[in-house]
């Protein structure tokens, strides 16, 4: 609690008084944001319950300092339309200050992401392919109903759909023609078609409005737009259903939280680069080594780490298997044909050559261009070692490679392999998976309480504030201050 408010009042808060147009009413902006942090120390997430403390907790009643408590409906207008402008910010500066303890030291991030449960219902999904689907569907019956109703109305066949609408609500009026529902009731023909096209007209923006929010997902949620399906590692059900999250990364230095970031991707590969991007922005450094597991591999991630003078600790995809003999002893992967550089072909294991013959390029999210290049020789005939070597249908192998890949990845497979490599590799598991089981599991926060990204994130920042202020606490009882890497045991 003391240390809580000691943290919390040297921090500049300059950007969270900005958010006001007035000086507050009740509480302090700096009192509200003390209360927060303590209350996400002390594992209560929920606006009421926060509430509630502040009547009855007299830690609560300490921070207020004779200040009213603060209702629910205050709580949540503060985190949603003040915080949420500021806590980045603030967070950043916690970082900023733990720097200069010397507790992060900007040497070794530990990157990870884990995905966490919206605030939103399991069955409001949206799949982009359904609303494709529907969309070209909807487009031939309007096409349809257009040719018949230019027919009966003598309309021009160019007419839009819109226009049509127009036309024949122009005609109701001018006849004075009563609209009529209910059982019983007889529709004339220019009714049904009014309304028919009414539904088409609805529809039809319905679905462009899904299509504006998909953006590069594939599916989205209607009570939180911004939450996309994806599986998560807590399957109720067991049976693999797919139910609305966020993929959220973190960065972790010395134990700390460094970095935070919420992301609609599914998988983690994507996430990096923006992820690290928004790290150097906020603190105007960049770590020297980043580690991660084999689902941050690419060929543009580790561009981006050579681009930026960062050493590469990623975990090749194919790391453990590379590492079994039947891997190393087989002679048809790529990896084990002999290359020759300058005339660009490889050899198989019958002697023949696979030559270059095409290569392609696409250009991914963050700007990036990847060049596959395709090999292949002419025909594989008796070869004896036709069955073990390849089961095109062509008669020939065709491999395609991506040689950035390859050979980053032979670099990242000896830096891993190295004395620092493995020791922080083993701190990556400690670390920042340490992290996400204490948020989990301690913390007990598996779901948000809150819905929109933005809120999302206010949310997982307050978390991580909570959580650096408590391991500072728990590092100094300890002392282990300055300690940045858990040693590695020899076996």
């Amino acid at each position: 609690m003391f240390e809580v408010a000691e943290i919390c009042e040297s921090l500049d808060y300059t950007e969270l008084f900005n958010t006001y147009l007035r000086s507050w009413r009740k509480v302090n902006p700096i009192t509200m944001f003390e209360i927060l942090v303590f209350a996400y120390m002390n594992r209560k997430f929920s606006s009421r319950e926060i509430e509630s403390l502040c009547k009855t907790d007299i830690r609560f009643m300490w921070l207020l300092n004779g200040e009213p408590g603060p209702s629910a409906s205050t709580i949540v207008r503060f985190q949603r339309g003040h915080l949420a402008e500021a806590i980045e910010g603030l967070f950043y500066q916690f970082v900023e200050k733990l720097y200069k303890m010397g507790e992060v030291k900007f040497n070794n991030l530990f990157v990870d992401g884990t995905k966490i449960e919206a605030y939103a219902n399991k069955y409001t999904f949206v799949w982009k392919s359904a609303v494709e689907k529907n969309l070209v569907k909807l487009e031939k019956n309007i096409d349809t109903l257009l040719s018949v109703l230019s027919e009966r109305y003598g309309f021009s066949e160019n007419i839009s759909l819109e226009d049509c609408y127009e036309s024949l609500l122009c005609q109701a009026q001018w006849i004075n023609l009563v609209f009529v529902s209910g059982k019983g009731k007889h529709k004339t023909q220019l009714q049904r078609d009014i309304e028919l096209l009414k539904e088409y007209i609805d529809k039809k923006a319905e679905y462009c409005s899904h299509l504006g929010k998909f953006g590069n997902r594939r599916s989205f949620s209607k009570t939180d737009t911004d939450a996309t399906f994806m599986h998560m590692k807590e399957d109720y059900m067991r049976n693999g259903q797919l139910k609305p999250g966020y993929n959220i990364q973190i960065g972790v230095e010395s134990e700390y939280i460094v970095g935070v970031g919420s992301f609609s991707n599914r998988t983690d590969v994507n996430t990096l680069i923006p992820f690290l991007n928004r790290i150097k922005k906020h603190t105007n450094r960049k770590f020297e080594n980043i580690v991660a597991d084999a689902g941050y591999e690419s060929s543009e991630n580790y561009l981006y780490l050579e681009e930026n003078g960062q050493n590469c600790f990623i975990k090749p995809q194919n790391y453990e298997i590379s590492k079994k003999r039947s891997y190393k002893a087989n002679p048809y992967t790529v990896e084990n044909m002999p290359y020759d550089a300058k005339r660009d072909e490889y050899t198989c294991p019958n002697g023949r050559k696979l030559k270059f013959r095409r290569e392609s390029k696409k250009a991914t999210e963050n700007g990036y261009t990847i060049s596959t290049k395709y090999y292949s020789n002419d025909k594989c005939g008796r070869c004896p070692h036709k069955d073990k070597c390849h089961r095109s249908k062509v008669g020939y192998r065709t491999v395609k490679v991506n040689q950035v890949i390859l050979e980053h990845r032979s670099k990242a497979l000896e830096a891993l392999t190295s004395e620092e490599g493995a020791l922080l590799r083993m701190n990556r598991t400690i670390q920042v998976e340490g992290v996400f089981g204490v948020l989990k599991e301690d913390y007990g926060f598996r779901r948000f309480l809150t819905r929109g990204k933005k809120n999302v994130e206010t949310q997982f920042f307050l978390l991580a504030f909570a959580l650096n202020i408590e391991k500072l606490c728990n590092r100094t009882k300890k002392g282990r201050i300055g300690l940045d890497l858990f040693a590695l045991n020899a076996s």
